[in-house]
């Protein structure tokens, strides 16, 4: 190459490199892009037009955009264009919603939230049922309610199956397979080998474990990733009400089918039927049906597999029950059982049981106005669960014990020796066998009444298990946690190895939308699902009953805020400062001491620390003295 008389290298023919050759260049480049952008604005205005039916009008709508600029000509462009940026009300409300339509569920309801027209705008049942459309395009019915599209979008959104496994390397949190025919998720129940739900159409699904391939090309176990329609027309399921899934090897389903009438007619009529299914296949093996004019809406079993009973709850709250042998399920040949009414409903015939609960040794009723029965088989569970055997009758096991519940009761939790139930007020109350801690009280002392766990306030759902509880909460900012106290062993408390006889937070990641809880020997399982149409279930606490606590003379002035908390203890303490002697000071503490809202075991400790004190103070020693002491 030859160099030119500095030295420098000469340009090649057909390149020209004249002084502010650069600078053309750019400026050509932004005139390109600035004239491909009309174009594209052009063409965005056409089919904005064709939309709204403005063809050819300068003062229609102009929507402003935030393009990045590509120079000082294109900002002033922008600046004499702001003048002509319109309201977005001024849109057709048809095109609003259309759009409004492609954002995500989560979008939709934070768009709502910004002001009036937008609120208007997403609750609409044409935006919610395009979204529905999208979420579940198998989706053939829009459920029931007030906003049926919205409800069915916002269940399908929020649906999901979460476990834990405690063992094993990975101890984090899974999500199952979802169905895609599922309309939301009502109720679950994990099995030996595998997991059922039922959603809320009455379509029981089968979520099997199987052998998948990894993304590293790896074979390996993995829990609820197939699933297949187990059967339809499902109102409620139940499986052996152990906690050990070994032993539920039948599920057996509550469903509606329809039956042939008279013979020589072609009508049918609806009749409620009790389906068994071998959990491990999914196979039919046997079949119930029932009168038609019998309604039932709830299903529980009780009893060994050889004497399985089964609980069925009418539409009218009565209580019917047959007895079924589980060793002849699998013979194929056809008899028929008695159905007879339950002695809860014979002896109390005007309470209507709103729903029940049972495991293999009794069972727990719950009326419509909020009172709890029980009913007991065995003495050995009778004497966890109300610490004496006096008014247990071996002859006579169905006779149903009223339970001492100061208010109604909402929903309960049945374990093997022990159970919890919750009011309207959000409060919770444990009742039974608390030798590992499982009543959260605090202390191991067993509890023959309901006991108020006091820290546990508007639970969203509550679980009881062989030796452990579990409650799912919810702060201040709608955030859940997990709680949990009892036995710790094998991972089932999981951060809390040793267990603990109160309910402490556990190390899970709870899902934003998680509705009930599930414990098992091999996994913590949390379901997923938010129902608009379901408001708050509890009510505010009377201001008579905010300090439970206190001396019934404080009671009445009804401090439930911090600030009548506060005036409460100074209370307290111009009684002990008007007290006369030191040994007055020590017995009115001790008796604060019984008014506080304090767990069992600080309550405990207090009172032995002020009888040391009080016997120090007339002289006693209250333990072997030391030449060093």
């Amino acid at each position: 190459m030859k160099e030119g008389p500095k030295g420098s290298p000469r340009p090649r023919q057909g390149t020209w490199c004249g002084k502010g050759s650069g600078d053309t260049a750019q400026r050509d480049e932004g005139r390109s892009r600035e004239g491909t952008v009309r174009m594209v604005r052009r063409s965005w205005r056409r089919k904005l037009q064709k939309l709204t039916g403005l063809c050819g009008r300068e003062e229609g709508l102009r929507v402003k955009r935030n393009c990045p600029s590509f120079g000082p000509e294109h900002e002033s462009d922008e600046k004499k264009g702001r003048g002509n940026s319109v309201s977005v009300q001024l849109f057709p409300p048809e095109l609003v919603e259309h759009i409004v339509s492609f954002l995500p569920v989560r979008d939709a309801v934070a768009l709502g939230q910004t002001c009036r027209y937008f609120r208007e705008v997403c609750d609409t049942e044409g935006v919610w049922r395009r979204i529905c459309r999208k979420l579940s395009p198998y989706l053939r019915k829009q459920g029931s309610g007030v906003r049926p599209w919205k409800r069915a979008a916002v269940l399908n959104y929020t649906k999901g199956l979460y476990f834990q496994a405690f063992g094993g390397r990975r101890r984090c949190l899974s999500k199952s397979v979802a169905p895609l025919l599922a309309h939301g998720y009502r109720r679950f129940l994990p099995t030996k080998d595998h997991i059922f739900i039922l959603d809320y159409l009455g379509t029981l699904f089968f979520l099997k474990n199987a052998l998948v391939s990894s993304t590293l090309g790896q074979i390996q176990w993995k829990r609820a990733c197939r699933y297949v329609v187990l059967c339809r027309g499902a109102k409620d399921f139940a499986s052996d009400p152990r906690c050990d899934t070994v032993y539920r090897k039948y599920l057996y389903v509550l469903a509606t089918r329809e039956q042939s009438g008279v013979a020589g007619t072609t009508s049918s009529r609806a009749c409620d039927c009790v389906e068994v299914f071998l959990q491990s296949s999914g196979q039919r093996v046997f079949k119930m049906m029932f009168h038609h004019s019998m309604s039932f809406k709830q299903i529980s079993l009780l009893g060994q597999e050889t004497g399985r009973v089964l609980l069925l709850l009418t539409e009218e709250g009565k209580i019917y029950s047959l007895v079924v042998n589980e060793t002849q399920l699998d013979q194929p040949r056809s008899y028929t059982v008695q159905l007879a009414l339950r002695k809860m409903s014979c002896c109390l015939p005007h309470l209507r049981v709103n729903c029940m609960s049972s495991n293999q040794s009794s069972a727990l009723y719950i009326t419509d106005q909020g009172a709890v029965y029980f009913e007991v088989h065995t003495p050995g569970v009778y004497r966890d669960l109300f610490g004496t055997l006096q008014a247990f009758d071996p002859l006579d096991q169905q006779m149903p014990l009223a339970v001492s519940v100061p208010t109604k009761v909402l929903f309960c939790a049945l374990g093997y020796n022990h159970f919890g139930v919750v009011d309207e007020f959000g409060r919770v109350f444990m009742q039974g066998n608390n030798r590992y801690g499982q009543l959260g009280t605090g202390d191991k002392m067993d509890r023959g009444e309901p006991t108020l766990v006091p820290y546990l306030k508007r639970p969203i759902a509550l679980w009881c298990g062989l030796n452990h509880s579990l409650v799912l909460s919810q702060d201040a900012d709608f955030s859940k946690e997990l709680l949990g106290c009892g036995c710790g062993a094998g991972g089932r408390l999981p951060g809390w190895p040793k267990g603990s006889a109160s309910f402490v937070k556990l190390h899970v990641k709870v899902p934003p939308c998680a509705c009930s809880l599930c414990s098992t020997r091999e996994c913590l399982y949390m379901l997923s699902s938010h129902d608009i149409e379901q408001c708050s279930i509890y009510q505010d606490l009377p201001a008579a009953w905010g300090m439970d606590s206190l001396e019934p003379s404080l009671r009445s002035r009804g401090l439930q805020d911090p600030a009548g908390a506060a005036w409460a203890y100074e209370e307290y303490l111009s009684q002990i400062h008007s007290c006369p002697t030191l040994q007055d000071c020590l017995e009115k503490m001790k008796e604060i001491v019984g008014w506080m809202p304090l767990m069992a075991a600080q309550r405990d400790f207090f009172w032995k620390a002020l009888n040391i004190l009080q016997k120090t103070s007339l002289g006693f020693t209250p333990g072997p003295s030391t030449p060093e002491s």
